[in-house]
């Protein structure tokens, strides 16, 4: 599939776009919770609302900027899949960790949580 992953604000306007192409519309991040106070994220019933096909999960930015865990990235992917949407699972390394030849183990660790 080719799936293109637009902001969340141009979300409605890509999937009106990409509508009887065969291009998957995808959102960059989802919340685990369906609802609650969680202000600016968005939860999964908000993407399957406007019919999106794909999440974006575990990105290096997410992780790296608001202190994303494996446990949060699973939940995510679980929520994800709870409501049909397919998680497009990020993993990777750092910088240090790179360096430091433990690429093999983090990549590991990140996929068995």
């Amino acid at each position: 599939d080719v799936v293109v992953c637009p902001s969340f604000i141009a979300l409605q306007k890509v999937r009106e776009l990409t509508k009887g192409t065969n291009i998957k519309v995808g959102a960059q991040n989802m919340h685990f919770e369906e609802n609650g106070a969680f202000t600016g994220e968005v939860s999964a019933p908000m993407l399957k609302s406007l019919d999106i096909d794909y999440v974006i999960i575990g990105h290096s930015e997410r992780r790296e900027y608001f202190n994303e865990t494996d446990e949060t990235v699973n939940k995510k992917i679980k929520k994800a899949f709870e409501y049909g949407i397919l998680p497009i699972l990020c993993v990777g390394e750092t910088l240090s960790e790179r360096e430091g030849n433990t690429t093999e183990a983090k990549l590991e660790c990140q996929v068995e949580k």
